[in-house]
């Protein structure tokens, strides 16, 4: 490893320290809270788009976000660790199968839209069977140990409502 290779990585320890930057991808919905210097004041603009492409080059990295402004397509190149970045929000996630998104910058309206990505391994904190057995009224219900005392206060109250029901239709 060269002294600038080992510069860099120095440099790099250092910049992710100052800063938390959230994992992004290309697809990703993001807002981009950016220093503005006008005269002697300075202040925070927003820049929200989609990132359409990002390059991970170490020190170098960066990243585009693209949206359309007033009908017309504005992009903009942001290097990652930037001093004029004060933080990045990521809106929403997007499903895409590519890492550069650029066929976006030829379509509009609908078809440039982005699908949400959606989770499916979140941990479920409602697994509740309940069965009610008409014949002999009776009501066989299993709770999961992981609910707190108003989840259960919430299901004793549906308890209730279920066999007012079953009592209605005697």
């Amino acid at each position: 490893m060269n002294t600038l290779e080992k510069f860099e990585k120095d440099q790099l320890k250092e910049l992710h320290s100052d800063k938390k930057l959230p994992k992004f991808s290309s697809g990703d919905t993001v807002k981009v809270h950016l220093k503005v210097k006008e005269g002697e004041k300075e202040r925070i603009q927003i820049f929200e788009g989609v990132c359409i492409a990002k390059k991970n080059a170490g020190i170098n990295s960066s990243f585009t976000v693209r949206k359309i402004s007033y009908g017309e397509g504005i992009e903009r190149v942001l290097p990652l660790f930037s001093p004029q970045i004060n933080k990045i929000e990521v809106v929403k996630s997007g499903a895409v199968r590519r890492s550069k998104l650029y066929y976006l910058r030829e379509r509009s309206g609908k078809s440039a839209r982005i699908a949400e990505k959606t989770q499916t391994n979140q941990p479920n904190d409602l697994k509740k069977s309940e069965s009610i057995d008409l014949k002999e009224n009776k009501k066989t219900t299993s709770i999961s140990e992981n609910k707190t005392e108003s989840d259960l206060v919430k299901t004793k109250t549906k308890e209730e409502k279920v066999e007012d029901i079953v009592e209605e239709k005697k």
